[in-house]
């Protein structure tokens, strides 16, 4: 392994993280104020408690996990894309690395960049509820497979996608959706039984639910069934990443 590529990599991806430090410390903080004031405050004035927690508390795991998630593949997605676009990207294909390196390089960088987000939002959702973690390492282990995770999808989205307007295509209107329709600000218990089942077939899901559970003990899904299936789908963009560069679709030319 060679450490000191995959540093390199690293090193360059989060020094263009930290010249926007401001802009990405402030963006989150004010739009998960703004989630407070509207969902928090209209709706939690409606809506007391979800299963003996408060509204407010409630939808904290959902916060989290919706900015987490768009931040790591958008991070992972344009870092890839990038140097395709301005053609440095075949200057890593001929250096002696191998795709594992490649992948380290980036993927923990926009990682990083996205758990230092969800720090950020925990840290602002303090200010506005008493926030408890019954499972703080658990919390913390959902929250770092999370940020790989999306970081790997966000990896084949940016060597998919053939212009800067299909790195959105996915996250728009296949992610987003997916999570606020993932329990994000409710519980799928709400739901009606045949939405219910429905929604199983949804894999932020177990996301939501595990990272739920770990603050306040109560899980839509089991425990387990949601580290399977992050786990899981963590080795199935990995397998897609190797094929990738096995076969050089969409990095050579």
């Amino acid at each position: 392994m060679n450490w000191i590529a995959v540093g390199a990599i690293y090193n360059a991806e989060m020094a263009r993280f930290f010249r926007t430090l401001a802009q990405s410390f402030i963006s989150p903080v004010i739009s998960t104020s703004l989630y407070f004031v509207v969902f928090g405050a209209a709706i939690g004035s409606r809506i007391q408690e979800v299963d003996g927690v408060s509204y407010g508390a409630f939808i904290v795991p959902g916060l989290v996990m919706l900015s987490v998630i768009t931040q790591a593949i958008s991070n992972a997605s344009f870092g890839i894309y990038f140097p395709k676009f301005i053609g440095n990207f075949d200057e890593l294909l001929s250096a002696p690395l191998n795709f594992l390196e490649i992948v380290l390089g980036f993927v923990g960088a926009a990682a990083t960049k996205a758990l230092f987000i969800g720090v950020v939002i925990l840290a602002t959702a303090a200010l506005f509820v008493d926030l408890q973690i019954a499972h703080p390492l658990a919390m913390l282990l959902f929250l770092v497979l999370t940020c790989i995770s999306f970081s790997l999808m966000g990896f084949i989205i940016g060597i998919w996608a053939g212009n800067f307007e299909q790195l959105q295509l996915i996250p728009l209107l296949v992610v987003t959706p997916l999570v606020f329709l993932g329990g994000s600000f409710y519980s799928i218990s709400m739901l009606p039984p045949v939405w219910q089942v429905i929604t199983l077939f949804n894999p932020v899901v177990y996301l939501i639910s595990g990272f739920r559970w770990a603050f306040f003990e109560h899980a839509d899904v089991p425990v387990g069934l949601s580290l399977l299936a992050i786990g899981g789908f963590t080795m199935i963009c990995l397998v897609i990443i190797w094929r990738i560069f096995k076969t050089g679709w969409r990095i050579r030319a």
